[in-house]
């Protein structure tokens, strides 16, 4: 397992931006494929975006599609998540995850960040 450490997170009108980092501990970070989940209220954990360990396969849940870009940097074992045009509905707990197998399914990911809020007000 790698272990995963999540920032960037924050309150941010509706409409602006924000980006997400993920710091991986570990040498084999580069095999790992990573994702970004979320969790809001009330509400189950759901697949965001996720990007293979060489960055070039990347999924997105329709909701964020457009708006939001997953992009990973081996050197630095570190990915992120940028997020534009952010609206209302994107509020929740955004958790990082890796596993060596490529999935945008939540019960697949083997290692889990703690998870950082972001807060976007209408």
């Amino acid at each position: 397992q790698v272990q995963l450490v999540e920032s960037g997170g924050g309150l941010v009108q509706a409409g602006g931006s924000l980006r997400l980092s993920c710091a991986a501990s570990g040498r084999t970070f580069g095999s790992y494929a990573m994702g970004w989940f979320r969790q809001a209220p009330g509400k189950e954990r759901e697949f965001v975006a996720a990007i293979s360990w060489t960055g070039r396969r990347t999924d997105y849940a329709d909701s964020v599609k457009a708006r939001f870009t997953i992009s990973r940097d081996n050197a630095k074992n570190t990915m992120y998540l940028q997020m534009n045009n952010l609206k209302p509905d994107d509020t929740a707990v955004y958790y990082c995850a890796a596993d060596p197998r490529y999935s945008t399914a939540v019960a697949d990911w083997e290692s889990w960040g703690q998870g950082t809020q972001v807060t976007v007000s209408s």
